[in-house]
């Protein structure tokens, strides 16, 4: 039939994109490395080094699930084809729906998986910390920043993240003034770094009597999550520290000793805070690794030579600055405005599946970089 035979036609083109995948991925020497690791692990005295059997058991559980993840993009290949020709050959029309499913799978995930092949960046392989701010727009804007909270948490579960509060500062009314989250998870920080800007939302506001539409604006930072082999020098003089009472989400877990903690960065202005852990000093520790991240992260995006460079960071939390918009009213759609992707399910995008726009980006950055060699 033909429609089978368009559809087999369509799937045999992505065979030389996954065999590539397989190249670009070093397959073959990856399944070495495994070996070689897991000879390691039966080694005399290999546990009595902690924190080497650690990094070794993180490598190979990372290198394993690479090729698990290609292998399965190759089963599915495979098994798509056999259905495909199977349905051909019985001229069984009710299977075309679940044949062109599995063809257009198999291209979203060839496409993911080559794209992450390119996350090469210094720290792209980091965990994320993502730091969102309520604009303009009052109530309604802290219940977006709230709404972003969720569909970053959502994402990062959908890819089997863990997804921890670091600190979280409740609205007036409702939703969130600001708050911040550790999402850890191979390559984190290299698919979320795009997402830093303004996210602009448009709907009728739930919090408006007379029904009106409304624009809101929240502000989403990530930076990547630094670690203590990463020196980057903070003047002691230079930071400002102060402490409050931890709120807690929805007014939960509220402390009722100061052991909130606030830093400000006063060469940059930066501030960053915490409340998640027992102790001020804990705070103190997070919030520090924090500002060191914001630091580095605005050397590398900005090209800096040294992060004395940094004169300071200012982001217009209103119109005109966003990268991406959601429109709930008079129709849904969420379209980034770099890169002209868009999703019209916009119920599907703040459960989460923002993996389209991230891919989008990342191809447009990919294609930027090959034009400039």
């Amino acid at each position: 039939m033909l429609q089978f035979e368009e559809l087999r036609l369509e799937l045999l083109e992505s065979e030389k994109p996954l065999s590539d995948l397989a190249e670009a991925l070093g397959l073959t020497k990856m399944q070495e490395e495994i070996a070689s690791l897991e000879a390691q692990t039966a080694e005399n005295g290999f546990w009595d080094d902690i924190e080497n059997s650690q990094k070794v058991l993180k490598r190979t559980s990372m290198l394993k699930k690479k090729v698990a993840d290609y292998n399965a993009i190759k089963t599915l290949y495979e098994d798509t084809l056999t259905l495909i020709e199977l349905a051909d050959a019985e001229e069984d029309e009710s299977l075309f729906d679940e044949c062109r499913d599995g063809v257009k799978k198999v291209q979203a995930l060839i496409e993911s998986m080559t794209l992450a092949t390119m996350l090469s960046g210094e720290y792209d392989n980091n965990n994320a910390i993502l730091t969102f701010h309520a604009g303009a727009g009052g109530t309604e804007a802290q219940d977006w920043a709230m709404m972003l909270f969720r569909m970053y948490n959502r994402w990062g579960e959908r890819h089997g993240f863990k997804v921890t509060t670091l600190d979280y500062l409740d609205g007036e009314e409702a939703g969130i003034k600001s708050a911040s989250i550790l999402i850890e998870g191979e390559n984190a920080y290299g698919y979320l770094k795009s997402e830093t800007g303004i996210h602009r939302l448009v709907r009728v506001s739930p919090f408006d009597a007379a029904g009106r539409r409304q624009t809101s604006f929240a502000s989403v930072e990530v930076m990547p999550e630094i670690d203590d082999t990463v020196e980057v020098e903070i003047r002691p003089e230079d930071v400002k520290m102060d402490v409050y009472r931890a709120s807690g989400a929805g007014g939960q877990k509220v402390n009722k000793t100061s052991s909130a903690v606030r830093l400000t960065h006063i060469p940059t202005g930066i501030v960053v805070s915490c409340q998640v852990e027992r102790s001020q000093h804990q705070n103190r520790e997070v919030c520090m690794k924090m500002l060191k991240s914001k630091l580095i992260e605005i050397k590398e995006r900005e090209n800096l030579d040294k992060i004395e460079d940094i004169k300071g960071v200012q982001m217009d939390n209103g119109w005109g600055s966003q990268i991406r918009s959601y429109v709930f009213m008079p129709y849904t759609l969420a379209k980034d405005n770099r890169t002209g992707f868009e999703n019209g399910n916009i119920n599907a995008v703040m459960d989460g599946d923002i993996d389209g726009f991230i891919n989008a980006y990342l191809k447009m950055q990919s294609q930027a970089n090959l034009a400039n060699g």
